[in-house]
């Protein structure tokens, strides 16, 4: 149950960080009836549909064919994505010290004792504690 919770999770996340909807993915048939209507009507290539309506020509093709506009607001990925901002400015009136610490005096005594316990899981071998020279 876990794994299908992370699952449809992430596939959330990432839809939403590629700018998608779920109306986008239900709308993909509408893509694909008018990729077809141009490919019978114009002799279109996918990929030329796809210019024509998402990339460079998109202008030209929307100013020709105004009979399409019905069918052209039907297609996904027509909405431009969604971004908020939000800034906080927070301005505290204090002043500030700004004092040197003193140094400290290292102490030349070690107070580290280290006292091997054997284990099961540190036999001799490769894995084992670090040592203190």
């Amino acid at each position: 149950m876990t794994r299908l919770l992370s699952m449809l999770l992430s596939s959330l996340l990432l839809l939403q960080s590629l700018h998608l909807s779920v109306s986008d993915l239900v709308q993909l048939d509408e893509l694909l009836e008018h990729a077809a209507y141009h490919q019978y009507e114009f002799g279109d290539s996918f990929l030329t549909f796809l210019d024509k309506h998402y990339g460079s020509q998109k202008e030209d093709h929307e100013r020709n064919h105004q009979e399409e506009k019905h069918e052209h607001e039907k297609l996904p990925f027509q909405q431009l994505p969604n971004q908020v901002l939000s800034h906080t400015h927070l301005f505290i009136g204090q002043h500030f010290f700004w004092d040197t610490p003193q140094p400290r005096k290292e102490s030349q005594s070690h107070q580290y004792y280290y006292l091997l316990q054997t284990s099961g899981v540190f036999s001799p071998g490769v894995f084992q504690p670090p040592r203190h020279a």
